[in-house]
């Protein structure tokens, strides 16, 4: 049976030193493998040829926003690298969830309706 016996990769970007922080504590307390990036060109550089099994990305970054990384990615032939995507944003238009969907995304969290421990939950109902 699988399951946590292989640790899942969990990539989060965030730019919100804070919050990026916090669910990097929170996902390594539960048991995943994290890595975290501040930015878009971060977050790009830091794929490199590592694959995700899931990624926690912000839209409205600096340099280089969620879409801008979801859609390098697909250029290269990357985009599987990412693994399942949650986009983060604070912003709810039924454009930019459309947007995320049509790009790939699983899932699509308004940031200030989730408790850090909820976001950990979906996180964790993403990995089942």
């Amino acid at each position: 049976m699988a399951g946590k016996s292989n640790k899942a990769k969990v990539f989060i970007v965030e730019d919100e030193t804070f919050l990026r922080e916090l669910y990097e504590e929170l996902l390594i307390g539960d048991g995943y493998d994290v890595v975290s990036a501040v930015d878009g060109e971060d977050a790009l550089n830091k794929i490199s040829d590592t694959k995700f099994d899931l990624t926690v990305l912000y839209i409205m970054l600096p340099k280089k926003d969620g879409f801008t990384v979801m859609q390098e990615l697909n250029d290269a032939g990357k985009g599987d690298y990412l693994g399942k995507v949650i986009m983060l944003t604070n912003l709810g238009q039924d454009a930019l969830v459309k947007r995320g969907f049509d790009m790939g995304a699983v899932g699509y969290l308004i940031k200030s309706a989730y408790t850090p421990d909820q976001i950990l939950g979906e996180v964790a109902k993403f990995l089942e």
